[in-house]
């Protein structure tokens, strides 16, 4: 199976090579390299620079040949490090920046998590149809990858975040995206209930090792950057996926050698007050109206894999992190702040971590000379807008949550729209 291994976090039993579960329980899976050190590929392009440690046999290639996937510029801040009083700050960014190398063609660090989800589908020998709920950053990476690729797909999304499936691609058939009339819960309910379909697959969220892997690429760069792992790493979640993704990597940082033996302390931040993992965390409560009203509705998922074996609390508790509930005024003072310090734009789900970072700040929990990197996970989008072109993707068919796949026409409206029927 290529150069890695898919192992069970909790038995620690090597499963099959595309698994999304344990056999013997509910852990999370977990990739184990077979290569132990971090060699950059300096011959392959984009993420897949970090090409020995993604569970793929090769990198995804698009119709005319070449890669597809970008990865984060890492660099060292000088104006809002300034501002905020730090010595050692570096930003991840995610997005399109091109003075700094950073061409995401969604502005988001999802482009991280397509490709190699999608390479592994390819590699599969019955090669099914991947499924994807998303409330659309995901959604659009996939998108966006899969039309590069030439392979089919299918989105589940809210019908009221349809507004948000855009690529910079030319719209082609190979994509079918139903709409539900509901929440993300209702679109991931119909995405898994076409899943079990044969033919069909879900992307699996953050049992996917591939998911992570990328994600993981933000730490491994970091690390590259500044010779070292950091003392402490700051991000926006939802489900905490991401959080999971940059405690696995430096675990692998670790056991290289070469960047420290002490892991990074993890800054998870959530927007107030839809936060499911702060209130795992620290026992208050969640609004009922959520996600109504939020900074960023992107960042809230009612059931992160927060109490799963390698889950979000081992990470919190392996790294002794910390988890912040960020406020909506808190969010647009940092945005505000990092914009106008580092002059590029973010997406607002971007402004929670700055904020996580400023308060951490203010209370002392980050020291001046501390190595920080903190994970601007999207932007550039003012900037995208003026270079590139915006292909909205038309929504296929509609659906209710009550709608039952084996008494529908879905399944063959589905597979007609993909030219599979």
């Amino acid at each position: 199976m290529g150069n890695y291994l898919v192992k069970c976090v909790e038995c620690g039993v090597v499963q099959p090579p595309y698994a999304l579960n344990c056999q013997n329980g509910d852990s999370l899976l977990r990739t184990e390299y077979l290569t132990k050190q971090l060699n950059p590929r300096n011959d392959l392009s984009g993420l897949w620079k970090f090409y020995d440690w993604l569970p793929v046999k090769v990198p995804l290639k698009s119709l005319d040949d070449s890669l597809v996937g970008e990865r984060p510029s890492v660099y060292k801040s000088e104006v809002l490090a300034q501002e905020l009083g730090l010595d050692n700050l570096y930003i991840s960014f995610s997005g399109f920046w091109p003075e700094k190398k950073a061409l995401m063609p969604t502005c988001s660090f999802k482009d991280l998590e397509a490709p190699p989800t999608l390479q592994r589908i390819m590699e599969r020998k019955d090669c099914p149809v991947l499924v994807v709920s998303s409330v659309g950053n995901t959604a659009r990476a996939f998108a966006q990858a899969a039309t590069e690729a030439g392979l089919a797909l299918i989105l589940v999304v809210p019908s009221e975040d349809l507004y948000r499936l855009w690529i910079t691609e030319p719209i082609s058939d190979n994509i079918c995206v139903i709409s539900v009339d509901g929440d993300y819960n209702d679109a991931i309910d119909l995405g898994g209930r076409i899943s079990t379909k044969p033919e069909f697959v879900s992307e699996g969220g953050a049992r996917n090792v591939a998911r992570r892997d990328g994600m993981g690429v933000v730490m491994l760069e970091g690390g590259l950057v500044m010779k070292a792992l950091p003392h402490h790493y700051f991000q926006a979640v939802g489900s905490g996926t991401g959080g999971i993704a940059a405690w696995e990597a430096a675990l692998r940082l670790i056991e290289d050698g070469r960047f420290g033996q002490n892991l990074p302390q993890l800054h998870l931040a959530q927007n107030d007050p839809c936060a499911p993992i702060y209130v795992a965390r620290s026992g208050s409560k969640v609004q009922k109206e959520c996600p109504k009203g939020m900074y960023d509705d992107v960042l809230f998922n009612k059931a992160p894999p927060y109490d799963v074996k390698g889950g979000v609390k081992d990470a919190l508790e392996s790294t002794l992190g910390q988890v912040y509930a960020i406020t909506n005024q808190e969010a647009s003072e940092a945005q505000k702040l990092f914009e106008e310090s580092e002059e590029v734009d973010i997406l607002p789900a971007a402004a929670i971590a700055v904020a996580a970072l400023q308060r951490a700040v203010n209370t002392r929990s980050v020291n001046r000379e501390d190595r920080i990197l903190l994970n601007i996970t999207g932007g550039g989008l003012t900037r995208l807008k003026e270079e590139s072109e915006f292909n909205m993707l038309k929504c296929n068919l509609k659906a209710k949550p009550s709608d039952l796949i084996s008494d529908t026409n879905l399944l063959a409206e589905i597979k007609e729209i993909l030219g599979r029927a």
